[in-house]
């Protein structure tokens, strides 16, 4: 927070900042999606709609996941919800009972645990480092199992790190989960955004568990529409049927035109963004990988790298030493004007997160920066 601060100060100073601390595209929604919205204003559907979302685009949902997952769901199992952040928070307010166990791999997602705690859960994190790509091995997944465990989350492709569990990787999770009674959740908003991979949603590499995920998606990434806020689940029948009450005592119906927006959308994928994230990493990973003092796996999925700095810690830049990777982005921001994510919010203190959703030109002159920063250190 004290690094976001200190970002949005410079900025409003003038000051050149490249801005790899955000999570978000740098592209614009698809026009398609941009004008249903407006139509949609413009026609007067400008009221609530069923507290699950609309009908026209319950069924869209359900049609991309026949389409391009395989699943089978009707539009009744699908909930729509102001965002995908929205909806796991109504997954663990529906789950969740007081003192009931959540397996989260480390690094995680910030909201992941504070989510979990606000609804009576214990986070159990789960720690995977750059030896095994950042993925939970099934041998861990069957020692962090117990009778507390009321859900299992994972995130393919992964925030912060970029990793994307395979379809085999997933089907041997998934023969752990088979002898345990808990749900899986599984949060695929960057399902898009995959590099020389393919994606594998995890109901689709363990059908045999269908009745047990909560497949977790949005509109946010792959679309571009961070601001319209919508996010979506599919769910057996009584878990969509409670989570849809749920929002209904707490938000009520997502946004009308934004799903109408939603419904253009999923026609409407525009692959030159995805094409030019993929030349971002690739030009940030080679570029980090040759400073030294830092190693960086190549991520095969979102829009962020995650190196490790930690063979910096103790070394002096000026008359600060760096013992932190908090440390390291303060000064990272300070003297270079490039904003990162000290990992100790991912869970993993010997890393930080950088965002390629910015021009290849802030790209190319980041990497600049930071060999310079790495230039300075004794």
């Amino acid at each position: 927070m004290s690094v976001d601060a200190k970002t949005k100060s410079l900025l409003q100073a003038g000051q050149p900042v490249i801005n790899m601390s955000v999570g978000e595209p740098d592209f614009d929604t698809p026009t398609a999606a941009s004008l249903a919205g407006i139509r949609a204003i413009a026609n007067g559907k400008t009221r609530y709609t069923a507290a699950a979302g609309t009908p026209e685009l319950r069924q869209a949902i359900a049609k991309k996941l026949q389409t391009e997952n395989h699943l089978t769901y009707t539009p009744e199992q699908i909930v729509v919800s102001n965002g995908a952040k929205h909806t796991l928070f109504n997954i663990f307010l529906a789950i969740l009972n007081p003192g009931d166990e959540v397996i989260v791999p480390t690094p995680y997602w910030v909201s992941y645990p504070e989510q979990i705690r606000l609804a009576g859960g214990i986070p159990v994190f789960v720690k995977t480092d750059e030896s095994s790509g950042f993925k939970m091995t099934p041998q861990q997944l069957q020692a962090a199992l117990n009778e507390k465990t009321k859900a299992v989350l994972l995130n393919s492709p992964c925030n912060p790190t970029g990793s994307v569990y395979s379809r085999n990787e997933l089907a041997l999770l998934g023969e752990i989960l088979e002898n345990h009674i808990a749900w899986i959740v599984s949060d695929e908003i960057y399902e898009k955004l995959v590099y020389n991979v393919a994606f594998t949603s995890f109901a689709e590499a363990c059908p045999q568990l269908i009745d047990r995920t909560l497949l977790v998606n949005g509109f946010s990434k792959a679309f571009a529409m961070t601001g319209w806020r919508l996010g979506y689940l599919a769910a057996p029948p009584d878990l969509a049927k409670a989570v849809a009450s749920l929002q209904s005592h707490g938000t009520g119906s997502p946004s009308t035109m934004s799903q109408a927006a939603g419904v253009a959308a999923l026609q409407s994928l525009d692959t030159t963004m995805i094409q030019a994230f993929h030349a971002r990493r690739d030009c940030l990973v080679k570029g980090l990988n040759q400073i030294s003092g830092l190693s960086c796996l190549n991520p095969e999925g979102a829009f962020y790298v995650f190196p490790n700095v930690s063979a910096v810690f103790g070394k002096r830049y000026e008359n600060r030493i760096i013992e932190t990777a908090v440390d390291y982005a303060e000064l990272l921001l300070e003297k270079q004007l490039v904003a990162a994510v000290p990992g100790e919010a991912f869970g993993a203190p010997n890393n930080i997160r950088l965002s390629y959703a910015v021009s290849m030109q802030d790209v190319e002159e980041a990497v600049r920066r930071i060999a310079a920063f790495h230039n300075m250190l004794n």
